[in-house]
């Protein structure tokens, strides 16, 4: 399980972990090593996020932040984003405000909604929240990111049906207290490794098996996923791609 760091806004970005040299470490390990993951608890920070955010987040996220009706939604919003800006900022060299992100290419229609790159140079990304939690990956390759609350026992047993059929199965064999937190490592699990495919749940949730127990299934092809240490009453998992692929934009530009 992987232990993510925690981000203080406006305090010193922690470094991320080196990966190990190819000899030292299997492809999966190394990936997994070179993948840095932090937790944001977007309720603590959102009073340094809002200080920010008018010189961090761009026109698109402004709109976004303003549409929200509740103002809790409004505030984590902008902290987890201004959040993710601040990581990029600190591992692109930039100030957080010029660091562009947009959207690649859909892998299945190629249309301009794909999984969120930066223009600005050789990083990886996937963002996630849940409740008053942000999850934060970032790497050298693609990877996908997911945080969510458990779910209520209505929505396991409206859901399980549209897992895979093992996976359907294994909930129905637990008990029925057992079956939420089941649920919830299957549905995180799922979630990342579709962001990081950068299709979502247009692939369907039937199609992979990343499995019910404590450690995910293998045999995603290309993939690996991890669990992610967040605190109770939440799931969080990453998926990491074992085959290198270029960013968006392979020079790293300075802030002046």
């Amino acid at each position: 399980m992987l232990k993510p760091h925690v981000l203080t806004i406006g305090s010193q970005t922690p470094p991320a972990p080196a990966a190990r040299p190819p000899s030292a470490a299997s492809p999966d390990v190394s990936t997994a090593m070179s993948t840095a993951v932090w937790l944001v608890d977007t309720d603590e920070q959102h009073g340094a996020a809002a200080r920010l955010a008018p010189e961090v987040l761009d026109p698109a996220e402004h709109r976004r932040a303003a549409a929200f009706a509740r103002e809790q939604d409004r505030r984590r919003y902008v902290a987890a984003h201004v959040a993710l800006r601040v990581l990029l900022g600190s591992r692109l060299d930039l100030a957080p405000g010029r660091v562009r992100i947009t959207r690649a290419p859909c892998s299945s229609c190629g249309g301009p909604h794909g999984r969120p790159v930066t223009e600005d140079g050789p990083v990886h990304f996937s963002l996630s929240h849940s409740d008053r939690l942000a999850l934060i990956a970032l790497g050298p390759v693609p990877v996908g990111a997911d945080v969510e609350t458990l779910p209520p026992a209505t929505a396991v047993h409206e859901l399980a049906g549209q897992l895979h059929p093992r996976e359907a199965a294994e909930l129905e064999a637990l008990d029925p207290e057992e079956r939420p937190a089941a649920f919830s490592r299957v549905w995180v699990r799922k979630e990342a490794y579709l962001k990081g495919l950068g299709i979502g749940l247009s692939r369907g949730l039937a199609l992979d098996y990343v499995g019910t127990a404590d450690t995910p299934a293998s045999g995603l092809p290309g993939w690996s996923l991890r669990n992610v240490a967040v605190p109770p009453g939440f799931s969080a998992a990453v998926a990491v791609t074992d085959t290198p692929e270029p960013a968006a934009d392979a020079t790293v530009r300075t802030s002046s």
